[in-house]
């Protein structure tokens, strides 16, 4: 009851001070004015103050805000330890099956510039020599 009548009295002054912003020809303000002073008599007018009402001193209520609240810390901490281990298991068997495939050459060698090319390597290179080759072309293009 005490609820219904101090929406009322919000929502009569606010149309009060749509009334004098509106005298001072200010429309746009004062349209915006009015539209915010409905909303609280709107809301006791839906019955949505009165729901509020009973569910600020009902337990049950506040046990189900409790239960609700669990359940969203539940749910955000699977979350955090899905993005530790790198994503959900689908994403994971995706990423073992790309590890499987072999990796793929790229089609051109990447440019080194003018007159910095490298002697071709012996084909007798260890293949841990070879891993580093382009390393090695980047770093010398940019003469480090």
């Amino acid at each position: 009851m005490i609820a219904e009548t101090v929406c009322s009295a919000v929502s009569a002054a606010g149309l009060g001070i749509a009334v004098v912003t509106a005298y001072r020809k200010r429309y746009l303000a004062a349209v915006r004015v009015a539209a915010y002073s409905l909303v609280p008599i709107g809301l006791v007018m839906t019955g949505v103050v009165e729901w509020l009402a009973d569910t600020a001193f009902s337990p049950t209520a506040w046990a189900g805000f409790g239960v609700l609240g669990v359940a969203w810390v539940l749910f955000m901490t699977t979350r955090a330890v899905e993005r530790r281990r790198g994503g959900t298991r689908k994403e994971r068997g995706a990423a073992a099956r790309a590890a499987e495939r072999p990796a793929v050459a790229p089609a051109s060698a990447p440019s080194l510039g003018q007159g910095s090319r490298t002697a071709p390597r012996p084909a007798s290179a260890s293949r841990g020599e070879d891993d580093f080759s382009d390393i090695e072309a980047i770093l010398k293009k940019h003469g480090i």
